[in-house]
């Protein structure tokens, strides 16, 4: 059920341009996800429980359908012309 979510967000938080960079995989910054571990449990280094990361893909699609921007996968490769 989280999974058009999982895709969206991963979509959202990859860096610019990830394809240029070793590995080639849309993943987000490094600093960012050093902000967020630091700010989310108070330790850089720390590593999200698979709890966790299903309760954050469950407040994204919360909060997606609260602002209006829909997760359908369908609905968004008709909007942009397709996955690239």
């Amino acid at each position: 059920m989280l999974w058009p979510t999982a895709v969206v967000e991963l979509r959202r938080l990859a860096r610019p341009r990830w394809w240029q960079h070793w590995p080639p995989v849309p993943r987000p910054d490094p600093e960012y996800l050093r902000f967020r571990m630091q700010t989310a449990y108070g330790d850089v280094s720390a590593i999200p429980s698979p709890a966790d990361l299903v309760d954050y893909l469950a407040w994204c699609r919360r909060m997606n359908s609260l602002t209006g921007h829909r997760v359908a996968v369908g609905k968004w490769r008709r909007r942009r012309g397709g996955v690239r």
